[in-house]
């Protein structure tokens, strides 16, 4: 894998692909020519339809074999039929790497890329967010979504890298979510995952899916861009980013 000069990496990401035997081969021909565009990929949850081994295996046929590292993380879709470890499964027998609530690092010609992963969860935002109060359903709601973005920070800062990418499914702020509906923004994302992004150090990028509607653009608080690649949203097979240890964002 070989960084485009200067210090920076070529990252190519798309979401919510939702993938079955009936749109096998929609991403595969420009796929295929990734490796002149991007140093890796990245998936962002909801690669299937309803979470099936089966439909695992169609994704595996579509993002395996890649001139490019793939690192994916699942999506709310992909846990539908309560067959995660199955999905994972297929993914990782194509050579992906699946993350929940875990991070690799990639070398990039000497650039150590550090890249965490979660599905994440929903919860809310600053002034409409759920708390763990009452009923024990909404309690088991709220620390869920607490847990894994608990879980999720420590992943991320514990990386030994140069720059760290976070990948969730998940929103982690509410900008990316701009022309979703507002009534449905606390089943989109958290800002305990905004906060577990800001908490780590050299986060360059953080990227998400699951907001179909939503804006391609945001930022945490803390100042680290954020993009929405949900496939409908980028409309196209993949958006690639350019990242500098520094780091630096620009459009590639």
């Amino acid at each position: 894998m070989t960084a485009t000069g200067d210090g920076f990496v070529r990252v190519a990401a798309v979401g919510d692909v939702h993938l079955d035997a009936d749109v096998v081969g929609r991403y595969r021909p420009a796929l295929e020519h990734l490796g002149g565009k991007a140093d890796l990929l990245l998936l962002a949850g909801d690669l299937t339809r309803h979470g099936t081994a089966e439909e695992a295996r169609c994704v595996a046929r579509e993002f395996g074999g890649l001139p490019v590292p793939v690192v994916a993380i699942l999506g709310n879709h992909d846990y539908h039929s309560d067959e995660p470890e199955a999905v994972a499964s297929a993914l990782r027998d194509a050579g992906l790497t699946v993350l929940e609530c875990s991070g690799t690092v990639l070398s990039c010609s000497g650039i150590r890329v550090g890249v965490a992963g979660t599905k994440g969860f929903g919860g809310g935002f600053a002034g409409a967010c759920a708390s763990e109060f009452g009923e024990p359903e909404m309690k088991a709601f709220t620390s869920h979504g607490r847990e894994l973005a608990d879980r999720f920070g420590a992943s991320l800062a514990g990386l030994d890298c140069d720059v760290r990418i976070a990948l969730t499914h998940y929103s982690p702020v509410p900008e990316t979510l701009l022309g979703e509906p507002l009534e449905i923004y606390p089943f989109l994302g958290s800002y305990r995952l905004g906060q577990a992004i800001d908490a780590a150090p050299g986060v360059g990028l953080a990227l998400h899916g699951h907001a179909h509607a939503g804006s391609e653009r945001g930022m945490t608080p803390g100042g680290v861009p954020v993009r929405n690649v949900a496939h409908p949203v980028i409309k196209q097979a993949y958006n690639v980013y350019q990242l500098s240890v520094a780091p630096l964002l620009a459009p590639a």
